[in-house]
């Protein structure tokens, strides 16, 4: 029992290191790279600076429901319509987010096709962006640690707050 704790106290920080290696490697093998990524530091700091931008949560209700960076507007996935957009400017930046970011590059790519010419994808999704210690809320409008991770298999990548699925 006692080699099982020293080798768990041993290898534990190794495998966070490497837990996040392969975080990025998933998240990238997902990806098309047909939508300009951004990182979750540069969002922050364009909410922070109040610069006009739209943020767009591509996830499903009931996952919009469990938590949403803050001034999100749902516009979901499997019932995305352009016409859901229609009354936004096309020349005002536009970030899109879900879960990795996978559903949302294929968001981003409809509202390219669309004409928006400043188009977005966060890079991993709303649980790096939570990994990254940034703030997700509730429906009530409360901080919230809750992240609806999609699947019980992607709440794996969740390290910096509690997966919902």
């Amino acid at each position: 029992m006692k080699i099982l704790v020293t080798l768990f106290i041993i290898f534990s920080p190794l495998m966070l290191i490497s837990q996040q290696q392969t975080f990025d490697e998933m998240v990238k093998s997902y990806y098309k790279n047909t939508v300009p990524l951004i990182y979750p530091h540069q969002l922050y700091q364009k909410i922070l600076s109040g610069e006009k931008i739209y943020l767009l949560d591509s996830r499903e209700t009931k996952e919009y429901e469990v938590s949403f960076i803050n001034g999100a507007i749902k516009v979901g996935y499997n019932n995305f319509k352009i016409e859901t957009v229609k009354n936004l400017s096309k020349s005002t930046p536009v970030i899109v987010y879900c879960t990795i970011g996978a559903r949302s590059e294929q968001i981003g790519e409809k509202l390219q096709k669309a004409g928006f010419n400043q188009v977005y994808n966060l890079y991993g999704g709303i649980i790096h962006w939570k990994n990254q210690g940034y703030p997700v809320y509730s429906s009530t409008q409360s901080k919230t640690p809750n992240i609806h991770v999609y699947s019980k298999e992607w709440g794996i990548w969740l390290t910096n707050g509690k997966a919902i699925h």
